[in-house]
């Protein structure tokens, strides 16, 4: 299990999940820690081996870690604010990256080796936050323009754009892809995939900074109030939640369960008070949850991705960054 994080201070920060037999004895253990972009970083991701960060000097830089090492960059026109692996079911590698940027433009990038496939124009304004389907078919995001976009990824073009109203800051597809979740401060809202149509809201007590899909219908969220709050999606209250999980407000979560369920109950989450801690979710709701494991970049952390896949394959840089291809992510 590897959990890379992104700091304002421009430094990853990478970290292995020590999972030994007894899950009370877990440890992150450091990969490594480097100033690797010029200015903040605003988003991150990970699939297997392979982890990408995106910052404001509109770059995407990509790691492998099984070396632990930077091994090249992307370059794009504006700030990278969101980032997704496609990753098919039957792969333990990303297939694809899809990225989004501050100018509203989304770029297609084949992740083997890492070539750039094609630039759509979505949004009027910066994008704030993006998320692939399953099935890597097609994406949604949403964006300062108070749009949400769906974009085609194999045809590389948008395919369906409406006015929300007001601002989203997060989009995120169910585990399932049946449903999709919007975040717009305080309020969530659950909506059908097919025809967007709002299924269920509900209300955290403060504005909500990060999420994570989890089983069963459960939606982790994190932010100004600084706990972990797990949403029953059906009906819409809360199962259970670690309160003052953080001494700040909390900026990001990974849903850590393996794919052998040896640890099906773990959850991390990074904080801008500069600490990441691996929760048991089966502790949420007694009067004092202790985290599992705990370490403390003594940095303002903006973002946290993971992944539970153990195999390792090493990530390659393709020859040339501006091969434009016709078709998107999916072939």
């Amino acid at each position: 299990m590897s959990l890379i994080a992104g700091s304002y201070e421009r430094f990853i920060w990478g970290f292995k999940l020590k999972s030994p037999k007894d899950i009370q004895s877990l440890d992150l253990i450091p990969l490594f820690s480097f100033p690797s972009h010029l200015s903040t970083i605003k988003c991150a991701d990970v699939s297997g081996s392979a982890a990408v960060s995106g910052g404001s000097d509109d770059t995407i830089k990509i790691y492998d870690l099984s070396t632990c090492s930077e091994i090249g960059s992307l370059h794009e026109s504006a700030t990278i604010n969101s980032l997704a692996f496609y990753t098919p079911a039957s792969l333990s590698f990303p297939r694809n990256l899809i990225s989004a940027a501050d100018d509203g433009s989304v770029s297609i990038y084949d992740a083997d080796p890492f070539v750039h496939l094609k630039t759509v124009k979505v949004h009027r304004k910066g994008i704030n936050s993006l998320s692939i389907h399953h099935s890597g078919r097609l994406a949604l995001s949403v964006g300062r323009d108070e749009c949400l976009a769906m974009v085609n990824l194999v045809r590389g073009r948008r395919s369906f754009y409406c006015r929300l109203g007001k601002e989203a800051s997060i989009v995120k597809f169910s585990e399932t892809g049946e449903t999709f979740y919007m975040v717009m401060d305080e309020k969530v809202s659950i909506h059908e995939s097919e025809d967007a149509r709002i299924v269920l809201e509900f209300n955290n007590a403060k504005r909500v900074l990060c999420v994570a899909s989890g089983k069963g219908g459960i939606l982790f969220t994190g932010g100004e109030d600084r706990n972990i709050t797990a949403w029953d999606t059906k009906s819409g209250k809360v199962a259970y939640s670690i309160d003052d999980a953080h001494s700040a407000r909390v900026k990001g979560i990974v849903v850590l369960s393996d794919n052998d369920e040896e640890y099906p109950y773990l959850v991390a989450s990074a904080s801008s008070d500069g600490n990441i801690r691996v929760w048991d979710l089966r502790m949420g709701g007694k009067e004092k949850s202790n985290p599992l494991a705990v370490a403390n970049t003594k940095s303002r952390l903006t973002c946290l991705a993971g992944s539970s896949i153990k195999s390792i394959q090493r990530p390659q840089m393709g020859n040339s960054a501006s091969n434009e291809q016709e078709d998107g992510a999916a072939e």
